[in-house]
């Protein structure tokens, strides 16, 4: 009985959602207990891999941050490879409307925190956060609508949040570099050179891409750039198609991303969502740093999908996907507030400061689940089986 029931919950899509919801509830409760003493020593206990004194030596925190969100951007690369070979990303018709929406997405945020960061320029430099779309958390309150929502909607929160994931990428690289260490940055190009040269073979052996993966994540890490990026790069060196016309980017993904959804995710979700209440009050959530990204979340994410997909249509220079009314698209640019993973994720690359990542906490917390509640409401009670030929019609 319960093998079956485990079954039936780890088979829905919405899986990934809900135990991610669980482990930053089970953080929120632990912070906020007698084990928040434990908790906090736990993630800051160093853990090093040294040889001759040289190598890493990093609290753990850092290590899932750097180490274990490394593997989900590589498997966000992978997606990426997959979608633009031969999915949702290939024609670039197909990514005209969710590609603008994804930008407006990330633009009003950013703007709306900067608006609120303005005065303060310790905290403006978090103007990515609210910018993020958490593309597990956002499907898995789609998938919990089941048929009240068109099926092609999925497809364009789906191309939506991977631009957006893209876009998250660009912005880490370009504006969350520590001191530049040029020579590690060099010393990367001799794995990466061997990633190019078993990819263009057509290698099947997916070992010796994972272990040229790992050396260049290390000479990334070193060199001030974020290490998440070096995940992205050696994803799109695994080949497609191999020489035996075999897909070790099909396998690797299919492999992977049970990990990624019910481990790697979780984890992180757990280490980095522990808001610390205690002193904490109503008036703490006007303060710039939650208020911009709580509103960066709701409000500028809402405005800037809603809007750029609005005028794309109007002006004729793209349409609805089939079925999909404007209904359908304000829930939608709701679910793109789920900033979460991504947010925290970005936020513990702006601030090293406890008390201020406390904040941008509470912020991805609450503008998150706001967004949830308004874009689930939008779409179940607007949208449902009855009624959604009739919103189709009215677009």
């Amino acid at each position: 009985m319960l093998l079956r029931a485990l079954d039936k919950f780890f088979g829905h899509e919405a899986s990934g959602g809900i135990l991610l919801m669980l482990a930053a509830l089970a953080a929120l409760i632990v912070a906020n207990s007698s084990l928040q003493p434990a908790y906090d020593s736990a993630l800051g206990a160093t853990f090093s891999v040294l040889l001759n004194g040289e190598g890493l030596e990093k609290p753990l925190i850092l290590w899932i941050n750097d180490g274990l969100m490394a593997v989900f951007f590589f498997l966000i690369g992978l997606e990426l490879k997959r979608e633009m070979r031969e999915g949702k990303l290939k024609k670039p018709a197909d990514v005209v409307l969710p590609g603008m929406a994804a930008v407006g997405g990330m633009v009003v945020p950013a703007l709306i925190f900067a608006a609120f960061n303005w005065g303060t320029p310790e905290t403006l430099s978090g103007w990515a956060i609210p910018a993020a779309t958490d593309i597990a958390f956002a499907l898995g309150v789609l998938a919990l609508l089941g048929d009240r929502v068109p099926a092609a909607l999925k497809v364009f929160l789906l191309t939506l949040a991977i631009l957006d994931d893209l876009g998250a990428i660009v912005i880490i690289a370009l504006f969350y570099t520590a001191d530049l260490k040029v020579d590690y940055l060099f010393l990367a190009l001799i794995p990466l050179a061997g990633l190019i040269w078993l990819n263009l073979r057509g290698a099947h052996r997916i070992a010796p891409m994972i272990l040229l993966g790992t050396i260049m994540w290390f000479f990334v890490l070193k060199s001030g750039v974020h290490a998440t990026i070096a995940g992205v790069v050696t994803a799109f060196c695994i080949p497609l198609t191999d020489k035996w016309g075999k897909s070790p980017l099909h396998a690797l993904e299919h492999a992977l991303s049970p990990y990624v959804l019910y481990l790697i995710l979780p984890i992180f979700a757990f280490g980095n969502a522990g808001v610390v209440l205690t002193g904490i009050s109503p008036s703490d959530l006007l303060q710039p740093l939650p208020l911009g990204v709580a509103l960066g979340l709701v409000i500028g994410k809402q405005l800037g999908v809603f809007a750029v997909t609005f005028a794309m249509v109007k002006s004729g220079l793209a349409r609805l996907p089939e079925g999909v009314g404007w209904v359908h698209i304000y829930g939608l640019s709701c679910l793109a507030g789920i900033g979460f993973t991504m947010s925290l994720f970005i936020g513990s690359l702006s601030f090293g400061d406890p008390a201020l990542m406390n904040d941008v906490r509470l912020g991805v917390l609450c503008g998150s689940a706001i967004s949830a509640v308004l874009g689930y409401a939008a779409l179940r009670l607007i949208a449902s089986p009855a009624t959604a030929k009739q919103v189709a019609t009215a677009r």
